[in-house]
């Protein structure tokens, strides 16, 4: 599983970053995250409102901060 995390560096990106380590670290999910702050790459996706959430090269969020739980139940779901 490849998660990327999209955005631009502000603090909302860091901390959906640091939920989504926590939600794949609690499940014990081999997952690699990977965080793109490259403007091109993130409007490749088709976001236009950060930060975003990718799973898979499939946008799962975007535009809100999620908690663990929401990245969890997100995971649950893809997996």
């Amino acid at each position: 599983m490849v998660i990327k995390v999209l955005g631009t560096g502000c603090r909302s990106c860091a901390t959906l970053e640091d939920n989504v380590r926590k939600a794949v670290s609690e499940k014990g999910l081999a997952a690699e995250i990977i965080k793109v702050t490259d403007i091109e790459q993130i409007v490749s996706y088709g976001v236009m409102s950060m930060p975003a959430l990718v799973v898979d090269d499939k946008v799962v969020s975007y535009g809100k901060v999620l908690t663990k739980e929401d990245v969890a139940r997100i995971l649950d779901k893809i997996s």
